[in-house]
C-alpha cells in the first residue's frame, strides 16, 4: 500500500490512488486501519457494533482518545445508533438510501456530519478530533464532529498588556479565537476561510476578512502563498510567517502578530486580513507597515491628546534605542570637539582608568544587557524580574569600580535598554536591537559619517520593502495620494475626524460610511488603478 506517499505529496499512479479508496467490506477497512495505517497507535479507539433489526448490519466507529468528547460519542452517537437505528429495517437492495439516510438524518443527534470518500481524508479528520463511522457495504466514510480536547481558558494577553481595554486574549484553540473576533464584528460580511498547512501536521488556519472591504487581489495573493507552503509541520504562527512574508532576509517584521482579539478586529475593519493559526495564541495580520507596528490597542481607548503624546514618545524612544550608543562612540572617538568643554573634561576624567576604546566599552555593556534580558525571560516571573534589576545594578556598579567601563557608558546603555521596551511590537524591538549593533560598528569605523551612511542604507531598504504589495513606510511615503492617512500615524486625531480607512483599504472603500463598491487595486505595485 502506497498510502503515505499519496498523503504526503508524492505523485502516484492511478492504481495507487485507487488503493486509498475505502473498501465496501467493514472487515477490510478495519484491518487496513489496525494493521497498516494506525499500527502501534494505542490511543486509537475502535468500537464495533451492529444496527438494524436482527443485527443485520455491521458498523464501527474510530476515534483518538483525548481528542474527542466521549460524552457526545456515548450519548448522541453510540446510543442513537445501537438503539434508535433498530427501529427501521432497511432493505438490502437499498442500503445506501435507507440505513445511511436513517443514521445521518434521523438518528445521529450531532450538529455536524459529513462524508469523505478517501482513507487519507478520513485519517486527517480523525487526527483533528473527529469520529469516523464505517458501515459494512457503504463505500464512503461518515465523519461525525466530536472535537473535545482539553484547552486553556481565556486569559489576559501577556505580551500586549494595556491599562485600558479588553482583558481577553487568544488561546491555542483556533475556533475559540475566531469566536472572539466574531463577538466584536457582528456583520455577515465577515468571512472565515479555512486552510490546512503542513503535510504531516495538517495545521488548521482560518483566514478572516471583511468581504466588502478587503482587497480581492490581496486575498488571491495570500491564497497562492498559503497553498505553496511546502513543509512537514507548522507548529506556530511564527513558522508560517517566514513562509509567506515578502523578504525573509530583511530584519524588519513584515507581518504583524497579536494576542489581542480587539487588535485583530480593528485590523479587519481597516481592510486587512487576519490569519488565525491553530495551536498558538498568536494570530497574524497582513499587510503590515512600520506605522501599524508602532500602534497599540490602548491608543484608541484613551483620549486623542494622550494617545498622540504617547506615540510621539515611542518614536523618540526609537531614536534613543537606535542611536544613543552609536552617538556616544562616534562623538567620543572622532568628534570630541562637539562636546561642551566642562562635559568633555568630566568624561575624560571618568574614562582615564578605562583600558578599552569606546567601541569595546559599548559592546561589553550591550552584550551584558542582552544576556540579562534573555536570562530574565527564561527564569520564572518573580525571579526573572529580580535578576534583571539586581544583575544590572550589581554588574554596572562593579564594572565602573573595576575600571572596565565608564559611568556615562553605563547610563547610555541603561537608557537605551529602557527605551527599547517602549516599542509596542516585540519583533520590531528585536530588529532595532540588532540594527543598533550595526550602527555601533559604523560609528566606530567612520564616526558620525558612518552613522549617516548606515542610516541612509536603512532608509533605502525600508523604502524598497513591501508587505503584500503595500509599501512598508506607508503612509509616510505616499501621503501625496491621500493625506488623510496621516491622521493615524505619529499623531492620533479624534475619532470624529477619522472618517476614512487607512491605506490598506481600496480606494472605493476608504470612506467608513460610503456605499460598498468593487475596489480597484494593484497588489503588485501597491498603487490605485
Amino acid at each position: 500500500m502506497k498510502f503515505w506517499k499519496k498523503l504526503f505529496g508524492k505523485k502516484e499512479s492511478k492504481k495507487e490512488q485507487q488503493d486509498t479508496k475505502p473498501y465496501k467490506s467493514l472487515e477490510k477497512n478495519l484491518k487496513l486501519f489496525k494493521e497498516e495505517l494506525l499500527k502501534d497507535c494505542d490511543d486509537v479507539v475502535y468500537r464495533e457494533f451492529t444496527v438494524g433489526k436482527n443485527d443485520a448490519y455491521k458498523a464501527a466507529v474510530v476515534w483518538i482518545d483525548g481528542l474527542v468528547d466521549k460524552a457526545l460519542i456515548n450519548n448522541f452517537v453510540m446510543e442513537s445508533m445501537m438503539i434508535d437505528a433498530r427501529l427501521v429495517e432497511p432493505k438490502p437492495s437499498a442500503l445506501k438510501d435507507n440505513l445511511v439516510d436513517l443514521l445521518k438524518n434521523k438518528t445521529l443527534a450531532v450538529s455536524e456530519i459529513g462524508e469523505v470518500d478517501t482513507i487519507e481524508d478520513a485519517l486527517v479528520n480523525v487526527f483533528s478530533g473527529e469520529t469516523a463511522l464505517l458501515i459494512d457495504g457503504y463505500e464512503k466514510i461518515i465523519i461525525v464532529n466530536s472535537r473535545g480536547w482539553e484547552s486553556r481558558g481565556i486569559s489576559e494577553p501577556e505580551t500586549e498588556a494595556v491599562i485600558r481595554g479588553p482583558r481577553d486574549g487568544f488561546t491555542e484553540t483556533m475556533r475559540f479565537n475566531t469566536s472572539l473576533i466574531r463577538r466584536r464584528i457582528r456583520d455577515h460580511r465577515l468571512k472565515v476561510k479555512n486552510y490546512r498547512v503542513g503535510k504531516r501536521s495538517q495545521t488548521d488556519i482560518a483566514v478572516m476578512y471583511m468581504e466588502d472591504i478587503a482587497n480581492k487581489k490581496l486575498l488571491q495573493e495570500l491564497d497562492i502563498r498559503l497553498n505553496n507552503v511546502d513543509v512537514d509541520a507548522i507548529l506556530d504562527s511564527g513558522q508560517l510567517e517566514e513562509f509567506i512574508e515578502d523578504k525573509w532576509l530583511s530584519l524588519f517584521p513584515q507581518i504583524q502578530n497579536t494576542e489581542r482579539p480587539d487588535t485583530a478586529a480593528s485590523a479587519i475593519f481597516h481592510g486587512r486580513v487576519v490569519l488565525v493559526v491553530d495551536n498558538t495564541p498568536f494570530s497574524l495580520i497582513v499587510p503590515t507597515t512600520f506605522n501599524t507596528l508602532m500602534q497599540s490597542a490602548e491608543d484608541y481607548y484613551e483620549r486623542w491628546d494622550i494617545a498622540t503624546a504617547i506615540r510621539a514618545l515611542r518614536y523618540f524612544c526609537i531614536l534613543i534605542a537606535l542611536y544613543a550608543p552609536a552617538l556616544y562612540v562616534g562623538i567620543t572617538s572622532f568628534h570630541p570637539q562637539m562636546i561642551p568643554t566642562d562635559l568633555a573634561l568630566a568624561l575624560a576624567a571618568t574614562r582615564r582608568s578605562v583600558p578599552f576604546p569606546a567601541i569595546v566599552e559599548a559592546l561589553i555593556m550591550e552584550v551584558t544587557i542582552e544576556i540579562l534580558r534573555e536570562a530574565g525571560v527564561r527564569l520564572p516571573g518573580a525571579i526573572g524580574s529580580t535578576i534583571g534589576i539586581v544583575g544590572g545594578l550589581v554588574i554596572g556598579q562593579a564594572a565602573v569600580e573595576a575600571g572596565i567601563v565608564g559611568p556615562l557608558m553605563v547610563i547610555v546603555v541603561a537608557i537605551t535598554a529602557i527605551a527599547s521596551f517602549a516599542i509596542p511590537n516585540y519583533n520590531l524591538a528585536i530588529s532595532l536591537r540588532l540594527i543598533r549593533f550595526g550602527l555601533l560598528f559604523a560609528a566606530a569605523a567612520f564616526g558620525l559619517y558612518g552613522i549617516m551612511l548606515a542610516t541612509l542604507i536603512i532608509l533605502i531598504h525600508l523604502c524598497s520593502l513591501k508587505s503584500f504589495g503595500i509599501p512598508y513606510l506607508s503612509p509616510f511615503i505616499a501621503f501625496v495620494q491621500d493625506a488623510s492617512d496621516l491622521k493615524d500615524t505619529m499623531v492620533r486625531v479624534p475619532h470624529i475626524m477619522m472618517n476614512k480607512r487607512d491605506i490598506n483599504a481600496p480606494k472605493d472603500e476608504k470612506g467608513r460610511l460610503d456605499d460598498h463598491q468593487e475596489e480597484s487595486f494593484d497588489i503588485e505595485e501597491g498603487e490605485e488603478d
